[in-house]
């Protein structure tokens, strides 16, 4: 027996022979002519069949993963590497990103259609500009400002622009955050504010475009019938002021042929319609180019358009021609048509109409032109009762008694009652069909860039228009004329056409065809609009029309589109029927404003816009306007329209079927006490809805003070004062005998919460032991909803003592329980360096080491630091690592495109990992390691042996590394470290257990160190050292946390590996995901 053993690190030999010398331990290698069936030393994976650790005799590429990431090795089933995960994120394939059915089956159709090839002018600008601008312009633009003067015109624009621009802009902010696929508004306000609110409003929204098709059917009706072919009537007028009536029968004649073969045509092919839209565009275009052209001919050569006026009446000139009462000839005077009218002969002592007899008849111009000064006469209001004479101011008239106003005659009279509000009503759709652009985000090559550049340049163009428009109309054009609202004055021509150059059937042709195209896009949108909402199966009833032809085609919805839309035909009127979509469309952009208001206030880690001009208070104030605007249309239109919203929402909340979208709604119902609570407890929470409730596990002295002051710091800085933070700890014995320390405790706990400002709750445990009352305060801590899915707590910096209050055995523990529970894990290392909230780091970087994909926490818990002030200046760098088989640039270029889709901004860098043999510093150190806890098992050393044993290691360990090097030059000259044990100490032990032989420290010096144990030593050194090189100098390294062994008995060398693993890095926190996905790619 030797009376002193020697350790000696034996060296990596390229010829795999044994050293000599029974008392050495032996390298790794096979023996000389050794069995080759002999049991390895590995732990059983194919990897390790080899008895040399660098052989790659076996599935070459498994091997290469499993020897660099052994330390991952055991969660690769659940936890994919990241090099092997990259190119489903980046093409969106195979992910549990947290979407529902209705988001994979729109995923899987456009991933089966051809690439979209829509930029931002064909995809969303021009499809804007053709909804925006359409049948109210031109054909009752006019009139509006004729009846309230251009100041009130303009104000009534403005506020119904300001209003959609509004809503543009929070639109723009919701398209933006994430991917929105095909559904556009309806998908928005669904995902953002729930199933039952967007069900209600997708609903609204559908019933907006129904009706909308059919105001669009009803201004190509009246411009056919009013404007282009009068005599094409089938119902005639019976007597005086029967020609109204019959307008309105006729109107629901040709409407309903014109809705039959509108529908028809969508049936048989859309493809159709989506082609003749450029060409009902360029009707537009070209008829409102014309507008501006005649403006401007106007200001050098008005057009000669008399307006014949009895006093100060307007005359109807569709049945005479002559504006005076007699004309002279050569045999005389003769009456004219005019004077028939108003008189039973042709002879003066014939009887005439009182007014016509003692009122002249005088003509003046109906377009003066720009230059005329008619603008100061159109400033003002004109309002009317229905049936009342149009009439122009400032000519003299004697008025005659009220019963002598006889019926038939040739008067232009106003056919509604005319107020400010009601024109607000007519005037609205105009400014509708912003999102035309949002509702083609399916087609375009970059949505997020498209949309809200497209949207809001044409709302910008199209306000420029109208309110170009309300002016140039209000200087060119006399009020009579403004005030006539079919161009009765002018022989039944349209008004606008009359002014437009060179012809009025420039615009009467363009119009038609405008409304027409308008027509068929509402009658293509809203049956799949009401496709997409029964797909969804938000609404029971409403699933049968989910279903359509072989190729998708909506048929059921169309049916009921056409009917509903038929419903606003019989209706008749354009000025009745504009009010109601108003309602419609005024409260979509009521909720999509709300949406956006509510999902900037709650501050949800998903809410990321790359689109960065929007505020709350401007989404609230657009809510407002849009609310306000309501009831300045039609108060009893409002209420109708809220409580169809109403039945439908409460319809959904009890009968339809059960969705979890992530939705703003359930964000908020996190901060209403028991309704909440009992609310949020229905499903587990949304992907976009995660955010990290953290229970914090803090350590207390002997003051029952916390030990580690500045994780509450951190955790302050991590939550930015949003979210659940409980702050727990526990206190050994029992409660009977500490309640009072615990009372002090707790005190003490919420005064540092304050001083830190880390809002929330502190729950502290008083057990038996650290061990039970950490996994009572992970299973039990919070309630309800308000439970925390995050557990962070500080490194035990003093592990390999046996008389720390938490042991490693406690800190392993700790992490199984987490993983048990389904939690994420945030370990602080050197938490005391960690800074205060009053520190402000100027510069520098936040490093996040993405080994393993465990649900993406690593990515959003630097965006959520980089909320506060303390860590806003850094800068975001990612790393992977790159084996052998991988290719660095492509994963480079998928982690980046991954990143674009998640809005963060971060530098990326692939590394590299050289494959090589193990070193011999870490094959030795894995050998002190396996040494040093096999010597604590079976000599049961005295706390002081243990203290002074632990600190020879670890003196060791810090000096092996240099010792290395010499070693390799010199392979002969090894060194050899004498341990403690000399023979007295031997000869002692000995009689304390006599039990206990001397084979048991043969084995103890001659072992092997287990080459699982190798491997995951070798990625942990070589992970350090990349990361060291890489991220020394960084303000804080985040970095996958390995799991702890299957095996218990390798507990203190899994704390070894993660010594190893964070050596000489200053600022450390490890992550480990609980496994659900944190971050999702979609709104």
């Amino acid at each position: 027996m030797p009376t002193n053993f020697t350790v000696v690190p034996v060296e990596a030999r390229a010829d795999g022979g044994q050293d000599e010398g029974p008392e050495q331990t032996e390298a790794p290698g096979p023996p000389e002519g050794g069995e080759p069936n002999c049991p390895s030393q590995g732990d059983g994976n194919p990897g390790e069949n080899s008895p040399f650790i660098g052989s790659m005799d076996v599935d070459g590429e498994r091997a290469f993963e499993r020897k660099s990431m052994a330390l991952f090795e055991e969660e690769m089933d659940s936890n994919p590497m990241v090099s092997s995960l990259l190119n489903k994120l980046a093409n969106y394939t195979n992910l549990s990103q947290g979407v529902v059915e209705h988001e994979e089956a729109e995923d899987s159709r456009r991933r089966q259609a051809k690439s979209p090839r829509m930029g931002t002018l064909i995809g969303v600008y021009l499809p804007c500009l053709q909804n925006i601008l359409g049948v109210i312009l031109f054909l009752r633009l006019t009139w509006i400002v004729g009846a309230a003067g251009v100041l009130e015109s303009f104000l009534i624009v403005s506020m119904c622009c300001t209003c959609t621009m509004l809503t543009a802009i929070s639109m723009s902010a919701i398209a933006t955050n994430g991917m929105v696929p095909a559904g556009g508004s309806y998908y928005m306000i669904s995902r953002s504010l729930g199933p039952e609110f967007g069900g209600a409003v997708g609903l609204c929204f559908y019933l907006g475009t129904t009706f909308a098709g059919a105001m669009y059917i009803l201004g190509t009706i009246e411009i056919f019938l009013t404007y282009i072919s009068p005599s094409a009537a089938i119902v005639r007028a019976e007597g005086a002021g029967g020609e109204a009536t019959a307008l309105l029968h006729n109107m629901r004649v040709y409407g309903t042929c014109t809705l039959a073969l509108m529908a028809t045509v969508v049936f048989v092919g859309v493809k159709y319609v989506n082609k003749l839209a450029l060409v009902f565009l360029a009707c537009v275009v070209l008829s409102i180019l014309a507008i501006y052209a005649g403006v401007i001919k106007t200001a050098f050569d008005p057009p000669d358009i008399p307006v014949c006026l009895l006093g100060n009446r307007t005359l109807s000139r569709r049945s005479f021609d002559v504006c005076a009462k007699v004309h002279a000839t050569s045999n005389g005077s003769v009456t004219t048509a005019l004077w028939g009218l108003f008189c039973n002969g042709s002879t003066a002592s014939i009887s005439c109409d009182q007014y016509f007899a003692q009122n002249n008849v005088t003509e003046v111009q109906g377009i003066p032109g720009v230059v005329s000064g008619v603008l100061l006469d159109n400033l003002w209001s004109a309002y009317a009762e229905k049936g009342v004479f149009v009439e122009k101011k400032g000519v003299p008239s004697v008025p005659v008694p009220e019963e002598s106003r006889a019926g038939g005659l040739p008067y232009v009279l106003t056919d509604i009652t005319t107020y400010f509000t009601m024109l607000v009503g007519i005037y609205f759709p105009s400014v509708t069909g912003i999102m035309a652009g949002s509702n083609r985000s399916g087609d375009l090559k970059d949505a997020q860039k498209s949309i809200p550049t497209g949207t809001i340049l044409a709302i910008v163009t199209t306000s420029f228009i109208y309110l170009s428009c309300i002016v140039l109309f209000g200087a060119c054009i006399e009020g009579v004329i403004l005030r006539d609202k079919f161009g009765e004055a002018l022989q039944g021509n349209l008004v606008i056409g009359m002014l437009a150059w060179p012809s009025p059937w420039v615009i009467v042709i363009g119009s038609f065809f405008s409304t027409c195209g308008a027509g068929l896009q509402s009658l293509t949108g809203a049956p799949r609009l009401l496709q997409a909402i029964a797909r969804d199966g938000i609404i029971p009833f409403l699933q049968v029309f989910g279903h359509g032809k072989a190729n998708g085609e909506p048929t059921w919805a169309l049916l009921l589109t056409a009917l509903i839309c038929e419903t606003g035909i019989l209706i008749a009127s354009l000025d009745s029927v504009a009010p109601i979509l108003s309602m419609f469309f005024l409260m979509c952009y009521m909720f999509v404003n709300l949406a956006c208001a509510l999902q900037t206030l709650l501050r949800t880690p998903n809410w990321r816009p790359r689109f960065k001009y929007y505020h709350w208070t401007l989404s609230f104030l657009g809510m407002s306007l849009c609310f306000a605007l309501m009831f300045i249309c039609s108060w009893y239109y409002a209420l109708c329209a809220m409580l169809i919203a109403g039945c439908i929402y409460k319809y959904i909340e009890y009968r339809g079927a059960e969705k979890e979208w992530g939705d703003g709604i359930r964000g908020l119902s996190l901060n209403a006490a028991r309704y909440a609570l009992l609310h949020v407890e229905h499903g587990p929470l949304h992907t976009k809805n995660w955010r990290p409730q953290v229970l914090v596990l803090v350590n207390l002295n002997a003051e029952q003070c916390v030990k580690h002051p500045r994780l509450l710091s951190f955790t302050s800085q991590l939550k930015a004062g949003k979210g659940l933070t409980i702050v727990g700890s526990v206190l050994e014995g029992t409660f009977l005998d500490q309640h009072v320390e615990a009372r002090q405790a707790e005190e003490n706990i919420r005064a540092l919460m304050g001083a830190e400002k880390a809002k929330g709750f502190c729950q502290l445990v008083v057990s038996s032991n650290l061990r039970d009352g950490m996994s009572h305060l992970i299973q039990s801590a919070g309630l309800g909803g308000m439970k925390h899915n995050t557990v962070l707590m500080a490194w035990p910096e003093a592990w390999k003592r046996e008389d720390s209050s938490f042991s490693w055995k406690n800190f392993v523990d700790t992490v199984r329980d987490t993983t048990a529970a389904q939690q994420a894990l945030l370990v602080a290392k050197n938490v005391d360096l960690f800074p205060q909230n009053q520190e402000r780091f100027s510069d520098g970087h936040i490093d996040v080491w993405w080994i393993v994909h465990d649900g993406g926490l690593l990515m959003l818990l630097p965006f959520l630091l980089r909320q506060h002030k303390v860590w806003r200046r850094c800068q975001m760098r990612i790393f992977t690592v790159a084996q052998v088989h991988d290719n660095s640039i492509q994963m480079k270029k998928d982690l980046q495109t991954f990143l674009y889709h998640l809005r963060i901004s971060a530098e990326v860098e692939v590394v590299e990992m050289v494959e090589n043999d193990i070193s011999a510093f870490t094959y030795e150190r894995t050998l002190v390691m396996e040494q040093r806890s096999q010597m604590l098992k079976q000599m049961q050393l005295s706390k002081t042996e243990q203290e002074r044993e632990a600190q020879l290691i670890h003196d060791r360990n810090t000096t092996s590394h240099s010792a290395v090097a010499a070693r390799t030059q010199a392979p002969c000259a090894l060194d050899k470290v004498q341990m403690t044990w000399t023979k007295e100490k031997l000869v002692a032990e000995k009689y304390r257990n006599k039990d206990t032989g001397v084979s048991g420290f043969k084995d103890l010096f001659s072992l092997k160190p287990d080459q699982s144990n190798v491997r995951r030593m070798h990625t942990a050194v070589k992970l350090n050292g990349v990361v060291l090189d890489k991220s020394q100098d960084a303000q804080l390294v985040l970095l996958n946390m390995p799991g702890p062994p299957r095996n218990r008995q390798g507990d203190e060398n899994y704390m070894e590996f993660l010594e190893v693993l964070t050596e000489g890095l200053n600022r450390v926190l490890l992550v480990r995901g609980s496994g659900r996905e944190v971050v999702t790619i979609y709104s």
